[in-house]
């Protein structure tokens, strides 16, 4: 089992797909990754030798911010809309959707659980 950045690569995938488990890289930047260290697409990660695996470090170390740097650097940039008051850090702190979507009738995954809000009762003449 390889592992990089702390992260262990299931060894029975595809370099391509094993490389995703990283948080931070997609498949496009996977691809890009494996084609620079050139190493094949296809290969299992269980059949890279120590040179290719050597190799994929240190592209991912040198050119790109991931797991708990990218996580934190995502955190940073949503306090900092939080603190400076825009309409995204306004949403963020209400915690509704950010982007633009209506909140009528969907929006429970960012709104939470249903909450009854009972009626007002008429009054009687």
């Amino acid at each position: 089992m390889a592992r990089i950045v702390g992260v262990d690569l299931p060894s029975n995938k595809r370099g391509e797909i094993a490389l995703t488990y990283i948080y931070g890289i997609g498949r496009s930047s996977a691809r890009a990754i494996l084609s620079e260290a050139g190493i094949d697409y296809d290969l299992k990660v269980k059949d890279w030798n120590d040179d290719q695996l050597g190799a994929v470090r240190k592209i991912i170390g040198t050119e790109y911010k991931v797991e708990g740097e990218l996580r934190s650097s995502v955190q940073m940039n949503i306090k900092r809309l939080m603190d400076i008051g825009c309409y995204r850090g306004i949403r963020h702190r209400l915690g509704l959707p950010v982007r633009g979507q209506s909140t009528k009738n969907n929006a429970r995954t960012r709104k939470g659980k249903k909450k009854t809000v009972a009626n007002k009762k008429k009054a009687t003449k």
